[in-house]
Protein backbone atom coordinates (compact mmCIF):
# COMPACT_ATOMS: atom_id res chain seq x y z
CA UNK A 1 0.00 0.00 0.00
CA UNK A 2 2.36 2.53 0.66
CA UNK A 3 4.84 1.30 -1.98
CA UNK A 4 2.00 1.31 -4.76
CA UNK A 5 1.86 5.07 -5.37
CA UNK A 6 6.31 5.24 -6.03
CA UNK A 7 6.42 2.22 -8.31
CA UNK A 8 4.38 3.98 -11.20
CA UNK A 9 7.36 6.94 -10.98
CA UNK A 10 10.10 4.64 -11.02
CA UNK A 11 8.73 2.69 -13.71
CA UNK A 12 8.28 5.75 -16.10
CA UNK A 13 11.47 7.87 -14.81
CA UNK A 14 13.67 4.77 -14.14
CA UNK A 15 13.04 1.47 -15.16
CA UNK A 16 12.29 2.97 -18.34
CA UNK A 17 15.12 5.13 -18.98
CA UNK A 18 17.48 2.65 -18.07
CA UNK A 19 16.18 -0.06 -20.77
CA UNK A 20 15.95 2.90 -23.38
CA UNK A 21 19.74 3.28 -22.26
CA UNK A 22 20.85 0.15 -22.75
CA UNK A 23 19.18 -0.26 -25.85
CA UNK A 24 20.81 2.77 -27.38
CA UNK A 25 24.52 1.65 -26.01
CA UNK A 26 24.34 -1.85 -27.56
CA UNK A 27 23.22 0.03 -30.98
CA UNK A 28 24.65 2.08 -33.75
CA UNK A 29 22.79 5.28 -35.22
CA UNK A 30 21.17 2.98 -37.98
CA UNK A 31 19.89 0.92 -34.94
CA UNK A 32 21.57 -2.49 -35.99
CA UNK A 33 23.33 -3.88 -32.96
CA UNK A 34 26.89 -2.73 -32.39
CA UNK A 35 27.96 -5.31 -29.45
CA UNK A 36 30.33 -3.68 -27.24
CA UNK A 37 31.72 -1.04 -30.33
CA UNK A 38 30.24 2.00 -28.67
CA UNK A 39 31.52 0.97 -24.59
CA UNK A 40 35.02 0.32 -26.90
CA UNK A 41 34.83 3.79 -28.24
CA UNK A 42 33.90 5.49 -25.56
CA UNK A 43 36.92 4.16 -23.54
CA UNK A 44 39.11 5.09 -25.92
CA UNK A 45 38.64 8.89 -25.88
CA UNK A 46 41.10 10.89 -24.17
CA UNK A 47 38.62 12.31 -21.86
CA UNK A 48 36.56 9.38 -20.73
CA UNK A 49 39.46 8.14 -18.33
CA UNK A 50 40.31 11.86 -16.48
CA UNK A 51 36.49 12.36 -15.93
CA UNK A 52 36.27 9.17 -14.17
CA UNK A 53 39.37 9.08 -11.90
CA UNK A 54 37.96 12.85 -11.18
CA UNK A 55 34.59 10.92 -10.20
CA UNK A 56 36.36 7.78 -8.62
CA UNK A 57 38.74 10.56 -6.53
CA UNK A 58 35.63 12.95 -5.49
CA UNK A 59 33.48 10.04 -4.18
CA UNK A 60 35.87 8.37 -2.31
CA UNK A 61 36.41 11.97 -0.24
CA UNK A 62 32.88 12.29 -0.14
CA UNK A 63 31.78 8.95 0.92
CA UNK A 64 34.21 8.98 3.53
CA UNK A 65 33.55 12.04 4.79
CA UNK A 66 30.10 11.35 4.74
CA UNK A 67 30.23 8.71 7.00
CA UNK A 68 32.76 9.42 9.40
CA UNK A 69 30.97 13.10 9.93
CA UNK A 70 27.73 12.08 9.81
CA UNK A 71 27.75 8.87 11.96
CA UNK A 72 29.92 11.05 14.68
CA UNK A 73 28.02 13.86 15.17
CA UNK A 74 24.67 11.13 15.31
CA UNK A 75 26.02 9.95 18.02
CA UNK A 76 27.48 12.91 19.50
CA UNK A 77 23.24 14.59 19.33
CA UNK A 78 21.60 11.34 20.43
CA UNK A 79 24.19 11.17 23.38
CA UNK A 80 22.56 14.78 24.67
CA UNK A 81 19.18 13.86 23.86
CA UNK A 82 17.71 17.73 24.51
CA UNK A 83 16.55 21.07 23.03
CA UNK A 84 20.37 21.83 22.05
CA UNK A 85 20.28 18.52 19.98
CA UNK A 86 16.79 19.32 18.78
CA UNK A 87 18.28 22.96 17.65
CA UNK A 88 21.51 21.28 15.65
CA UNK A 89 19.66 18.76 14.01
CA UNK A 90 17.29 21.63 12.57
CA UNK A 91 20.82 23.60 11.66
CA UNK A 92 22.46 20.93 10.14
CA UNK A 93 19.68 20.12 8.09
CA UNK A 94 18.54 23.62 6.77
CA UNK A 95 21.40 23.56 3.58
CA UNK A 96 19.76 20.20 2.66
CA UNK A 97 16.48 22.30 2.00
CA UNK A 98 18.29 24.26 -0.57
CA UNK A 99 18.08 23.21 -4.38
CA UNK A 100 21.94 21.85 -5.86
CA UNK A 101 22.13 24.65 -8.29
CA UNK A 102 21.27 27.39 -5.52
CA UNK A 103 23.93 25.61 -3.37
CA UNK A 104 26.48 25.91 -5.51
CA UNK A 105 26.15 29.40 -6.47
CA UNK A 106 26.27 30.05 -2.93
CA UNK A 107 29.90 28.34 -2.96
CA UNK A 108 30.41 29.99 -5.71
CA UNK A 109 30.25 33.13 -3.87
CA UNK A 110 31.95 31.90 -0.38
CA UNK A 111 35.47 31.00 -2.59
CA UNK A 112 35.84 33.95 -4.50
CA UNK A 113 38.20 36.10 -2.55
CA UNK A 114 36.85 38.88 -3.85
CA UNK A 115 33.56 38.55 -2.29
CA UNK A 116 33.62 35.72 0.63
CA UNK A 117 33.24 36.95 4.34
CA UNK A 118 36.36 34.10 4.81
CA UNK A 119 38.30 35.78 2.07
CA UNK A 120 41.05 35.47 5.17
CA UNK A 121 40.87 32.09 5.02
CA UNK A 122 41.45 31.65 1.42
CA UNK A 123 43.84 34.03 1.48
CA UNK A 124 46.25 32.83 4.40
CA UNK A 125 44.78 29.09 4.28
CA UNK A 126 44.49 28.03 0.78
CA UNK A 127 46.90 30.38 -1.00
CA UNK A 128 43.93 31.65 -3.31
CA UNK A 129 44.59 35.12 -4.38
CA UNK A 130 41.49 34.86 -7.50
CA UNK A 131 38.74 33.14 -8.09
CA UNK A 132 39.92 30.83 -10.57
CA UNK A 133 42.66 29.64 -7.79
CA UNK A 134 40.23 28.98 -5.68
CA UNK A 135 39.15 26.66 -8.11
CA UNK A 136 42.26 25.14 -9.24
CA UNK A 137 41.99 21.77 -10.97
CA UNK A 138 43.42 19.39 -8.18
CA UNK A 139 41.13 21.20 -5.93
CA UNK A 140 37.66 20.36 -7.68
CA UNK A 141 37.24 17.21 -5.86
CA UNK A 142 37.80 18.44 -2.70
CA UNK A 143 35.70 21.55 -2.90
CA UNK A 144 32.53 19.22 -5.10
CA UNK A 145 32.66 17.08 -1.97
CA UNK A 146 32.86 19.73 0.72
CA UNK A 147 29.43 21.00 -1.25
CA UNK A 148 27.96 17.83 -1.61
CA UNK A 149 28.40 17.13 2.20
CA UNK A 150 27.27 20.97 3.18
CA UNK A 151 23.98 19.73 1.03
CA UNK A 152 23.64 16.22 2.35
CA UNK A 153 25.00 15.55 5.62
CA UNK A 154 21.90 17.12 7.33
CA UNK A 155 19.18 14.67 5.58
CA UNK A 156 21.60 11.95 6.65
CA UNK A 157 21.66 13.03 10.10
CA UNK A 158 17.86 13.22 10.75
CA UNK A 159 17.42 9.83 9.76
CA UNK A 160 20.25 8.35 11.53
CA UNK A 161 19.28 9.69 14.27
CA UNK A 162 15.70 8.43 13.92
CA UNK A 163 17.68 4.87 13.70
CA UNK A 164 19.47 5.27 16.57
CA UNK A 165 16.01 5.83 18.69
CA UNK A 166 14.75 2.60 17.22
CA UNK A 167 17.25 1.10 19.90
CA UNK A 168 15.60 0.09 22.74
CA UNK A 169 16.23 1.80 25.87
CA UNK A 170 16.99 -1.22 27.84
CA UNK A 171 20.14 -2.15 26.14
CA UNK A 172 21.69 1.55 26.95
CA UNK A 173 20.41 0.95 30.68
CA UNK A 174 21.46 -2.25 30.93
CA UNK A 175 25.37 -0.65 29.25
CA UNK A 176 25.45 1.73 32.11
CA UNK A 177 24.63 -0.40 34.96
CA UNK A 178 28.02 -2.70 33.67
CA UNK A 179 29.89 0.67 33.48
CA UNK A 180 29.93 1.28 30.52
CA UNK A 181 30.20 5.18 29.53
CA UNK A 182 28.73 6.95 26.69
CA UNK A 183 31.77 6.42 23.98
CA UNK A 184 31.68 2.36 24.94
CA UNK A 185 28.17 2.73 24.42
CA UNK A 186 28.29 4.59 21.07
CA UNK A 187 30.20 1.85 19.61
CA UNK A 188 29.81 -1.06 21.14
CA UNK A 189 26.16 -1.05 21.04
CA UNK A 190 24.55 1.89 19.41
CA UNK A 191 27.09 1.94 16.19
CA UNK A 192 26.64 -2.12 15.52
CA UNK A 193 23.01 -1.57 15.31
CA UNK A 194 22.59 1.19 12.77
CA UNK A 195 25.30 -0.98 10.41
CA UNK A 196 22.48 -1.36 7.87
CA UNK A 197 21.26 2.45 8.16
CA UNK A 198 25.05 3.24 7.43
CA UNK A 199 25.08 0.70 4.69
CA UNK A 200 21.86 2.33 2.81
CA UNK A 201 23.32 5.40 3.27
CA UNK A 202 26.69 4.47 1.59
CA UNK A 203 25.20 2.87 -1.06
CA UNK A 204 23.03 5.32 -2.02
CA UNK A 205 25.60 8.53 -1.44
CA UNK A 206 27.87 6.62 -3.80
CA UNK A 207 25.58 6.43 -6.46
CA UNK A 208 24.93 9.56 -6.31
CA UNK A 209 28.31 10.47 -6.03
CA UNK A 210 28.84 8.91 -9.65
CA UNK A 211 26.02 11.25 -11.01
CA UNK A 212 27.67 14.50 -10.12
CA UNK A 213 26.81 16.96 -13.22
CA UNK A 214 25.46 20.18 -11.58
CA UNK A 215 28.18 21.22 -9.82
CA UNK A 216 30.86 21.10 -12.24
CA UNK A 217 28.87 22.41 -14.75
CA UNK A 218 27.92 25.39 -12.88
CA UNK A 219 32.13 26.01 -12.13
CA UNK A 220 32.89 25.37 -15.84
CA UNK A 221 30.32 28.35 -16.65
CA UNK A 222 31.23 30.62 -13.62
CA UNK A 223 34.89 29.98 -15.07
CA UNK A 224 34.65 30.56 -18.10
CA UNK A 225 35.79 27.71 -19.22
CA UNK A 226 38.93 27.06 -16.85
CA UNK A 227 36.70 24.18 -15.24
CA UNK A 228 36.35 21.35 -18.43
CA UNK A 229 32.49 20.57 -19.67
CA UNK A 230 33.99 16.99 -19.50
CA UNK A 231 35.04 17.39 -15.77
CA UNK A 232 32.70 14.30 -14.32
CA UNK A 233 31.54 11.45 -16.24
CA UNK A 234 27.72 12.57 -16.62
CA UNK A 235 29.55 15.85 -18.04
CA UNK A 236 30.81 14.00 -20.82
CA UNK A 237 27.83 12.21 -21.27
CA UNK A 238 25.86 15.21 -21.83
CA UNK A 239 28.71 16.23 -24.37
CA UNK A 240 28.19 13.43 -26.22
CA UNK A 241 24.84 13.23 -26.79
CA UNK A 242 24.05 17.35 -27.14
CA UNK A 243 27.09 18.68 -28.69
CA UNK A 244 27.94 15.89 -31.07
CA UNK A 245 24.21 13.98 -31.29
CA UNK A 246 26.42 10.60 -30.37
CA UNK A 247 23.46 9.66 -27.94
CA UNK A 248 24.98 5.50 -28.71
CA UNK A 249 28.27 6.73 -27.02
CA UNK A 250 26.75 8.57 -24.32
CA UNK A 251 24.07 5.77 -23.44
CA UNK A 252 27.37 3.73 -23.28
CA UNK A 253 29.11 6.01 -20.45
CA UNK A 254 25.39 6.23 -18.57
CA UNK A 255 25.38 2.35 -18.58
CA UNK A 256 29.20 2.35 -17.06
CA UNK A 257 28.00 4.48 -14.76
CA UNK A 258 24.96 2.00 -13.98
CA UNK A 259 27.38 -1.37 -13.82
CA UNK A 260 29.69 1.07 -11.17
CA UNK A 261 26.99 1.72 -9.11
CA UNK A 262 25.32 -1.67 -9.24
CA UNK A 263 28.82 -3.76 -8.18
CA UNK A 264 29.21 -1.15 -5.50
CA UNK A 265 25.91 -1.89 -3.75
CA UNK A 266 26.16 -5.51 -4.76
CA UNK A 267 29.38 -5.35 -2.53
CA UNK A 268 27.82 -3.67 0.50
CA UNK A 269 25.15 -5.53 0.13
CA UNK A 270 27.56 -8.50 1.02
CA UNK A 271 29.70 -7.32 3.13
CA UNK A 272 27.79 -5.47 5.31
CA UNK A 273 24.72 -8.14 5.49
CA UNK A 274 21.95 -4.95 4.40
CA UNK A 275 19.08 -7.43 4.04
CA UNK A 276 20.28 -10.42 6.43
CA UNK A 277 17.06 -11.39 8.56
CA UNK A 278 18.32 -11.00 12.55
CA UNK A 279 16.94 -13.62 14.35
Amino acid sequence: MFVGPYLPFLVVFGVLPMIYALGLAFTDDAGGWAGFGNFTRTIGDYRFLPAFGHILLYTSVWLGSLVVLVVGLTLLLHGRANRVSATFRFLFYIPGALAGASSVLVWLFMLDPAVSPGAFLLHDVFGAQLFVESIAPGKLPFIFAMIAFWTGAGGWIVIMYGALNTIPQDLEDAARIDGAGPVTIALRIKLPLIRKWIAYMAILSFATGTQLFVEPQLVNQASLGQVPDTWSANQLAFQLAFRYADFNAAAAVSVDLLAIGLLAAALIVTRTGLFRTDD
